[in-house]
């Protein structure tokens, strides 16, 4: 009687462990809203800044014509989703590592 119990346990114990795993599977993970702007942030600012070095010496006026839109456009994407919906320090961040990419050469 007491080894059908513990295998009834042990049973219930493997059922739970690899519901638990087909559960975690099945379940789309959460990625925060934040990640997400920041990952799309951080490619707006490596796009935008690979148009300012490619130019290290033209002022925004004197860029090619297909340069010049695509960097206001990048702008204007760049102040209403990243700078108005990321906090500063965020920002920041994205900065820094997309220099300092550029710079290792990353």
């Amino acid at each position: 009687m007491g080894s059908i119990l513990w295998l009834a346990i042990g049973i219930a114990i493997a059922s739970a462990l690899l519901g638990s795993l087909v559960f975690e599977f099945l379940v789309p993970s959460n990625i925060s809203p934040v990640i997400v702007l920041e990952e799309k942030c951080e490619k707006i600012a490596k796009e935008g800044f690979q148009i300012h070095v490619s130019y290290p010496d033209l002022q925004p006026d004197q860029l090619p014509t297909a340069d010049t839109n695509r960097l206001t456009y990048l702008d204007e994407i760049w102040i209403k989703e990243c700078v108005s919906g990321l906090p500063a320090e965020s920002v920041f961040n994205i900065i820094q590592k997309v220099e300092h990419d550029f710079h290792s050469g990353e």
